[in-house]
């Protein structure tokens, strides 16, 4: 470690207190990876299967390419997984979709820490009320035993959140003064927006802000009173940075689907997904078309990623209420206890708060359902977007450890057991969560226990075939079969294997002409009941090897084409 690094003060990015906090996440990140791969929970959620070869066939395709990311998902973190998956065992075992989750965990445990010391300390060198507090929220969002399940998978929330608290980070260390952090706020801002469709949303927002900023700043009389000022350049140069990522994603789509909202409206939209599933004139998921229901589902996706007991869970939730409104008292200069927060130095944290609004919209105008096990109808669905609003209840209980320790008028014993309490909730909570096991997983478990045996059994069978054979299937609904076999894909012809540009089909395409004359193309086919080479083979008369059931999936039959 270099030397100027090492004897950093407490204020500098890497001082003694983040690289031990670095140390301990990463000892939590690989701990629980190997507790987790050695159980075959990695690769539970048919998503993260997905996710693993959606990049795969970046470079593994018949038609290999960027065009293979597709359109539903946004790219970034089927790029950051490519250079791992090159690697076959790392396919095949999901490894190589775990890392990229598990450097961004620990980097969101450090951006949680740094936000919350930065936010919170009265002077360069942070006191130590300031250092508590940024412990407890780091504990608080490190700990969490669902987002610890979830970083040790390809999936993309530990990603986000990373990028979503060093979006904040740096913007409060924007309005404190440090110029540099505008850019870099812009560029993981336009990282935010490139890994989930949240990070749009927040976009919006803190765009808003900084040019809210910027007029605010022509009146000498709100000047005066601000810390911060934003030279009208600069805030244009921050709002065409957050707007890039959005609209490469929007001229990529509208380039090679001719629809710059296919992600939107497309065939494999959530909108369009949610109608298949449903059907015409049906009422929707809970939450669908009113806003305050969808608040409520998502509210309580949030206690249920924080705690099992409704009590406990509820407790989450006031002090959270609690932490906000203290403050805010505190922030006016209205606290009678002594206790107060830095002027302006908090008002960043209330991006935090931005989850609320986006899943409200998204659950009850964008086809995306969230189910609870306690509320109608009794499942687990995307249960595990609750996480997204981990940092604000982290960064809530840390203000409240904060005001409690600089409560002069309390007595020192008073303060020490408040802060015991409040850390103890949170030490009960997570129990609870072990004790039942994360619902995260547990959501896996159940939605994807008879997708992932057919494809087991299916994987058992392709095994069996001779190497370098080629297939044709339908990669949508089991392409874990596929990755369990070990079979590369460029073995396999599927609907990837065509010109997206030429959509809804593409005649010279290589996918359309194997479904139309599968002998000539393939040597095997695989046929899920429904899916799209079902229908073409389906009255074909093609020898049958095995023909696969599991209840609750349809029909998989493997089939010798030449």
């Amino acid at each position: 470690m270099p030397k100027k690094i090492k004897n950093a003060p407490a204020s500098s990015p890497w001082d003694s207190e983040v690289r031990l906090l670095a140390w301990l996440a990463t000892c939590v990140s690989v701990i629980s990876f190997l507790y987790y791969f050695q159980r075959a929970d990695v690769l539970l959620y048919g998503d993260a299967v997905a996710h693993l070869n959606i990049a795969r066939r970046v470079f593994d395709s018949k038609t290999p390419g960027l065009l293979q990311l597709g359109t539903v998902w946004l790219p970034l973190p089927h790029l950051l997984m490519v250079p791992f998956l090159i690697s076959n065992e790392m396919w095949r075992r999901g490894v190589g979709g775990s890392i990229p989750s598990m450097v961004a965990y620990v980097f969101g445990v450090i951006g949680m820490f740094r936000l919350v010391r930065g936010t919170l300390s009265r002077s360069v060198e942070p006191d130590g009320a300031a250092r508590v507090a940024a412990w407890t929220a780091a504990f608080v969002f490190a700990a969490n035993p669902n987002l610890i399940y979830l970083q040790t998978t390809a999936m993309g929330e530990a990603l986000y959140l990373a990028l979503f608290l060093w979006v904040v980070v740096y913007f409060s260390e924007f309005v404190r003064g440090d110029a540099q952090a505008r850019t870099k706020c812009g560029l993981c801002l336009a990282a935010a927006c490139l890994t989930r469709y949240d990070g749009w949303f927040l976009a919006v927002a803190m765009a808003a802000a900084v040019v809210l900023m910027t007029f605010l700043s022509d009146n000498e009389a709100t000047r005066a009173a601000s810390r911060f000022r934003v030279p009208r350049i600069a805030a244009a140069k921050f709002v065409l940075i957050a707007a890039a990522a959005p609209a490469l994603w929007l001229a990529y789509n509208g380039i090679v689907y001719r629809n710059p909202l296919e992600f939107a409206n497309g065939p494999y939209s959530a909108k369009a997904i949610e109608r298949r599933t449903q059907g015409a004139g049906s009422p929707g998921h809970p939450g669908s078309g009113n806003p305050l229901l969808a608040e409520m589902y998502f509210l309580k996706s949030a206690e249920a990623n924080v705690a099992e007991n409704e009590w406990l869970q509820r407790t989450w939730i006031l002090l959270a209420v609690a932490g906000v409104v203290g403050a805010a008292l505190t922030y006016r200069g209205k606290s009678s206890q002594g206790a107060s927060l830095p002027s302006a130095a908090g008002l960043p944290l209330l991006f935090l708060l931005v989850p609320l609004p986006f899943y409200a919209l998204s659950v009850a105008y964008g086809g995306i359902p969230i189910f609870i096990p306690a509320w109608w109808p009794f499942t687990h669905y995307n249960v595990r977007y609750g996480l997204q609003l981990l940092p604000a209840l982290a960064a809530a209980l840390a203000i409240l450890v904060y005001l409690t320790m600089r409560a002069e008028r309390w007595a020192p014993r008073l303060r020490f057991a408040c802060v015991l309490a409040l850390l103890a909730v949170v030490a009960v909570s997570y129990a609870s969560i072990w004790r039942a096991g994360p619902v995260s997983l547990r959501e896996a478990q159940i939605n994807m226990r008879t997708r992932n045996e057919l494809e087991a059994q299916l994987a058992t069978w392709l095994e069996k075939l001779p190497p370098n054979s080629t297939l044709l299937m339908y990669l949508g609904d089991h392409v874990g079969a596929v990755q369990k076999a070990g079979i590369p894909l460029e073995h396999v012809i599927n609907e990837g294997n065509h010109r997206t540009w030429r959509q809804p089909v593409d005649p010279q395409g290589l996918w359309e002409h194997a479904l139309a004359d599968p002998s000539r193309y393939a040597d095997y086919v695989v046929a899920s009941e429904g899916d799209s080479v079902w229908q073409a083979v389906h009255d074909r008369h093609l020898p049958e090897l095995v023909e696969i059931h599991v209840t609750g999936q349809p029909r998989a039959i493997l089939y010798r084409a030449r």
